[in-house]
């Protein structure tokens, strides 16, 4: 798993959208987005945890 993760054309024009759009945010609107994206990381984070322990039988 050394080997860098390649992006699709897709997802490296979504990656540069979202940083033209962050590029026009203040400083405080990147830092309440910031705080909105991790909590979705932590919470899409979690449903893949509770999603593998069903599927592997391990609840």
């Amino acid at each position: 798993m050394n080997q860098p993760i390649k992006l699709s054309i897709e997802q490296e024009f979504s990656l540069r959208s979202f940083a033209d759009q962050v590029q026009q945010m203040s400083r405080e609107q990147a830092q309440e987005f910031l705080i909105v994206l991790h909590k979705q990381m932590i919470i899409q984070k979690t449903m893949y945890q509770e999603f593998l322990k069903h599927e592997w039988h391990l609840d």
